[in-house]
């Protein structure tokens, strides 16, 4: 059973990267790109799809590593469906994301929308997830989210600096 929230809460960030759009853009939907940087640090993806277009799925794993000691080997899926593509400049797409085993009470919706804009060569990301629902036993990772995602866009600063 999935809580609706009271008022959905919204995370923001902004990320400007050295690199240009074109090689940003396809680090957010790429597969094989997407699992080189998503998640948090002591994270590995071992499965990741993307059929990029409006309708279409996105699907990432992440689990936890070694490092990551007792919860080494928990897998934590994000399903789901692209509801805007404007290729180069942005994508949106709502899914939900859960921790594997315990569906039913860790489930996390939400919509991200990813804007991206080109200067100098820089260019910025705007992320915007709005969490709509979260199962019973999912607060504690919900309120992670904003450490994850800001992790997360780390190690995309660190795999662009790797590519360009």
């Amino acid at each position: 059973m999935l809580l609706q929230m009271l008022k959905p809460k919204n995370l923001n960030f902004e990320r400007t990267y050295r690199a240009p759009v074109d090689t940003v853009w396809r680090a957010w939907t790429d597969p094989e790109m997407l699992r080189q940087w998503w998640g948090p640090e002591k994270t590995v993806v071992p499965e990741c799809r993307v059929d990029l277009r409006v309708g279409g799925e996105i699907y990432i794993v992440m689990e936890a590593g070694e490092e990551m000691g007792k919860y080494q080997g928990t897998r934590w899926p994000m399903a789901g469906t692209f509801t805007r593509i404007d290729t180069g400049t942005g994508l949106t797409y709502d899914a939900r994301s859960w921790t594997e085993g315990e569906e039913a009470g860790s489930t996390i919706q939400h919509t991200n929308d990813v804007t991206l804009t080109e200067h100098d060569g820089n260019t910025t990301v705007r992320l915007r997830v709005t969490i709509t629902k979260i199962g019973p036993k999912a607060k504690l990772a919900a309120f992670g989210m904003k450490w994850g995602y800001k992790a997360q866009l780390d190690k995309l600063e660190k795999y662009l600096a790797g590519t360009s």
